[in-house]
């Protein structure tokens, strides 16, 4: 199909993760930029988008004046997606507007700052019937879809007990609190309750319902700033149930001195362990009762693999596919959407979904501030 026509809202000069959006839109192939309000200071919106190559005349200098601008050029010419890599205090206004306004939107995880906001978001698409989609990256890696087919699927039996971490120590320092990537991550005015437990945390949380197919129910937290000042959490651990009995441990971390990106999840069934690691994505490790461990990689000659895995897999095995093609299958599969030949079990994380992202937010806040108490995630609502 011709590449279908998309705009970006934020991302632009200085931003980290507007061009893995964009280089993720060109991997996939199937989308195609046009417009942009990349900033909401308008003279770095005009250099991003010269510097992009978007027509002058298709770089707004605002959100408002792009959707305005997209609507007025019709179904044949305008935008046919808003993509939004905003910070999460703009993810609301500007979905609600686009959807509003016809357009489908993808936007980055988590859903928005706050749990009305998230309830307006939901509102405005149930009105409008409008499509969205949501960025949690690391389900949409193979050999996380191919442990979702091993885990999900049930050939493993019931799920005893998860273990999900994401350490990261950038923020480690008072002094690394600095500069655009930082300086709005902990700032609630710009981001909400999401801490590292909003910003990192509701990775993990995904990936835990996404490989079980189950719902986390319950949590039980400890939130913290660890660093004196620090407005929101920058670390915290809890405990969880899960809808089919299983129970789990998460953590969430932006202090771990000498993490990288260290997400990692085990999952423990009544047969085997499945074990992967996002630093190591190609490898998913599974370790059977009384047999040998096996090692699962992909690659599009991997016929062992199952049709989730192999959907999402380009490269002969040997060739690693790591975060940017895991964004490229996000991109590749709302792009289908929005063309109405969506795939059975697309990439990318639905409205839903993020939403439950937000429940588990606040859940784990309520259940912080009443010194760890078991929090129901509907209480969230």
């Amino acid at each position: 199909m011709t590449p279908v026509r998309y705009a970006m809202v934020g991302g632009g000069e200085g931003a980290f993760i507007g061009p893995v959006h964009r280089t993720a839109a060109a991997i996939a192939g199937n989308c195609r930029l046009v417009a942009g309000a990349f900033s909401s200071d308008a003279d770095r919106a005009a250099r991003s988008g010269a510097a992009l190559g978007v027509a002058p005349e298709r770089s707004y200098a605002s959100w408002q004046a792009l959707i305005d601008g997209e609507r007025a050029l019709g179904p044949d010419e305008g935008a046919e997606f808003v993509a939004i890599v905003t910070p999460n205090h703009l993810h609301a206004p500007v979905a609600i507007a686009a959807l509003e306004a016809g357009f489908p939107v993808l936007t980055d995880k988590p859903l928005t700052d706050t749990m009305e906001a998230a309830t307006a978001f939901v509102d405005a698409a149930a009105r409008t019937g409008g499509l969205v989609g949501v960025t949690h990256t690391y389900a949409a890696y193979p050999m996380v879809r191919q442990a979702r087919a091993l885990v999900a699927g049930g050939g493993l039996g019931a799920v005893r007990r998860v273990a999900v971490r994401y350490t990261q120590g950038w923020l480690a320092r008072a002094e690394d609190a600095v500069g655009k990537q930082a300086e709005w991550r902990i700032d609630p005015a710009r981001s909400g309750l999401a801490g590292a437990f909003g910003d990192i945390g509701t990775h993990a949380f995904n990936l835990v319902e996404t490989i079980t197919g189950e719902a986390m129910e319950r949590i039980a937290a400890e939130l913290r700033a660890t660093l004196p000042g620090r407005m929101l959490d920058d670390d915290g651990a809890a405990m969880f149930r899960l809808s089919g009995g299983g129970r789990g441990t998460l953590v969430a971390s932006q202090v771990c001195s000498g993490d990288a990106n260290g997400l990692a999840i085990s999952v423990w069934c009544e047969e085997a362990g499945v074990h992967w690691a996002q630093e190591n994505p190609n490898v998913l490790r599974v370790a059977r009762r009384g047999g040998p461990e096996e090692i699962w990689t992909p690659g599009v000659d991997r016929g062992y693999l199952g049709a989730e895995a192999m959907r999402v897999t380009r490269t002969p095995s040997g060739h690693p596919e790591g975060y940017l093609e895991a964004f490229a299958n996000i991109y590749h599969d709302f792009a289908l959407a929005v063309r109405g030949q969506a795939p059975d079990a697309p990439c990318y994380a639905s409205l839903e979904a993020g939403r439950r992202s937000m429940r588990f937010i606040v859940a784990a806040h309520r259940s912080s501030a009443q010194d760890g108490q078991w929090t129901d995630l509907e209480e969230g609502t």
